[in-house]
């Protein structure tokens, strides 16, 4: 199998598997058991291309698999982490104009946004889970 046809498979499998399991798996349980997966050493695509893979899969299916951020960061976050690559998840919250509790789920590496669309502004919620727990850019 060819190099992009494996990142793709990959993607494929990760995001078949991982957004279901956020329903039946506390997320802190997930976001710890991807933080110790050991990098395979399989090379992978550029970290933009598995993004935008990402994107373009969970945009296309239904339920449970249908985006949202959490499940966008989720398959990424495994995904780089598999490949060897820094990534911290974050998890925020904030309160919206009609006072509704608003959740947002991002990627940073280097205490910088990363891989986000640019719509992202997690800059208004208040963070409350980081995984790994301590970021290794800040350690």
């Amino acid at each position: 199998m060819s190099a992009p046809l494996r990142w793709k498979a990959r993607t494929v499998l990760a995001a078949l598997a991982l957004p279901p399991l956020l329903s039946v798996v506390s997320f802190a349980r997930l976001a710890a058991w991807i933080s110790r997966r050991r990098p395979s050493g399989a090379p992978a695509a550029p970290d933009e291309d598995l993004a935008e893979w990402t994107d373009r899969l969970l945009r296309s299916w239904p339920q449970p698999w249908r985006y949202t951020c959490l499940k966008r960061s989720v398959v990424l976050y495994y995904l780089l982490r598999k490949s060897g690559r820094r990534a911290t998840l974050h998890i925020g919250v904030r309160r919206d104009g009609a006072g509704t509790f608003v959740a947002h789920a991002w990627l940073t590496r280097d205490a910088a946004l990363y891989l986000e669309p640019p719509s992202s502004r997690p800059d208004e919620y208040r963070v409350i889970a980081t995984f790994p727990e301590t970021d290794p850019a800040t350690s």
